[in-house]
């Protein structure tokens, strides 16, 4: 049984408390005025309220409102602040409050160190403290490019406004207003982008019980979205053009910078696991590139088959780059050891004359449709090659020397494709050719 003490007049049997009417003056409760002309005696004192609230007035000065109780049978007290900061009227409201507890046969006491528990965990436990413990975690699993704009990201657009909010706080309005500061400006792709990080966040906060929801799923719907635009590219019965104008060269483009095209076409990688390819990864002897897992999107090492035509082109950018103190293919211009400008390839395509007609990423389309079309290759094997996870069975078995010996000749009769439109300038359909 939980009970508080009765009026100033009665003990918790009934009986008079002892040397209440002293203290008190007489009056069965307390006024403003009486705790403000209440004056320091030598001893402490105690001016009752009722209901086991009392102000308690100690020898330096000092007046602390005090609750007193019983829990489970065992007398209590409960402070509940200083006096006048918090006045007679706020007290009784605190001493209702913790009755209200008691009929539900909870401590005062304890409820409050769990609440000041509570506030300190949240405070350790903001957005941006649970973020930045999440985004940690990836480090190993994600390229460095990827880490790092994903913390330039929330650092720039989420951070300042619900940074330091408990992450246990933060309802799907909280996150759409922070979110609309991104759409505002008109960046449709990172606010969406952005959503789908935090929802990483929330996900990790759940699995670590610092919070127990994830609102993104609420927002579905409520961000601006822009239509799906995909990397241009151009068409197969373009790509004689495309090859005269690089053998043209009207634009003057670096000799590199054309071998990177090439082999950007011949191999249909992705532009950055191009840029980045190191010495070591190319065996020349085996007609192999293979690319380490950390450098590819699906963190998976790939093998990517070298035809004859590849392996010209990397001799030739070798002999170019050797008496460079570089491990890689194509090194910037102006800092050797550090790649190729991402905009390298998209750039030069512009001057060559296919602005908005094709870009670096678009010889992955190209390459994919040609040589089914025109190669009838099977989907699988082209989709492994670009290192996409097959459709059905054949997605969840990948591994790096899957359909290698198939691709090999898939790769080879390419590049034999690609010389052949180069030569004739016409695009034509032949199957599995084999020079």
């Amino acid at each position: 049984m939980v009970k508080f003490f009765q009026s100033p007049a009665l003990g918790e049997f009934g009986g008079k408390l002892r040397g209440q009417d002293k203290e008190n003056g007489g009056k069965m409760k307390l006024t403003d005025k009486t705790c403000k002309n209440a004056k320091p005696q030598e001893k402490p004192y105690k001016l009752f309220d009722g209901g086991g609230l009392y102000l308690e007035v100690l020898p330096h000065g000092s007046k602390l409102w005090r609750l007193k109780y019983r829990y489970l049978g065992i007398e209590k007290r409960f402070s509940l602040g200083a006096y006048p900061l918090i006045t007679l009227a706020e007290a009784r409201e605190k001493r209702e409050e913790a009755k209200k507890l008691l009929t539900q046969d909870i401590d005062p006491s304890m409820a409050r160190q769990d609440n000041r528990e509570a506030i300190v965990r949240n405070a350790a436990n903001t957005f941006e403290v649970i973020a930045r413990e999440w985004h940690e975690n990836q480090k190993g699993r994600w390229s460095d490019n990827h880490y790092n704009n994903v913390m330039h990201r929330m650092e720039r657009d989420i951070f300042p406004y619900m940074g330091k909010k408990p992450i246990k706080s933060i309802d799907a309005p909280v996150l759409l207003s922070v979110l609309r500061r991104i759409e505002k400006r008109g960046a449709l792709d990172i606010a969406g982008r952005t959503r789908q990080i935090c929802g990483q966040v929330f996900r990790y906060g759940i699995v670590t019980g610092k919070c127990s929801r994830d609102p993104t799923p609420d927002l579905r719907g409520a961000l601006k979205t822009r239509k799906t635009k995909h990397f241009a590219a151009i068409d197969a019965k373009e790509l004689p053009e495309l090859l005269q104008a690089i053998e043209r060269n009207d634009a003057r483009l670096y000799n590199r910078t054309r071998r990177a095209i090439k082999l950007s076409m011949l191999t249909f990688v992705r532009p950055g696991e191009l840029r980045k390819a190191r010495w070591e990864e190319i065996d020349f002897d085996e007609k192999e590139w293979r690319i380490p897992a950390e450098r590819m999107k699906m963190k998976r090492e790939h093998i990517v088959p070298l035809s004859r035509q590849a392996i010209v082109l990397l001799k030739e950018q070798k002999e170019e780059t050797g008496n460079i103190n570089t491990p890689l293919v194509f090194p910037s211009q102006i800092k050797p050891r550090q790649p190729m400008s991402d905009g390298t390839v998209r750039i030069a395509l512009q001057k060559l004359g296919f602005k908005d007609r094709m870009t670096a990423h678009g010889f992955r389309a190209l390459a994919r449709t040609t040589i089914r079309e025109k190669l009838d290759y099977d989907p699988d094997v082209i989709e492994c090659q670009l290192a996409h996870k097959a459709a059905g069975p054949l997605g969840e078995a990948y591994n790096r020397a899957q359909f290698l010996d198939k691709r090999k000749v898939m790769m080879q009769d390419w590049a034999n494709y690609v010389d052949s439109v180069a030569t004739h300038g016409t695009v034509v359909t032949f199957r599995k050719v084999r020079k």
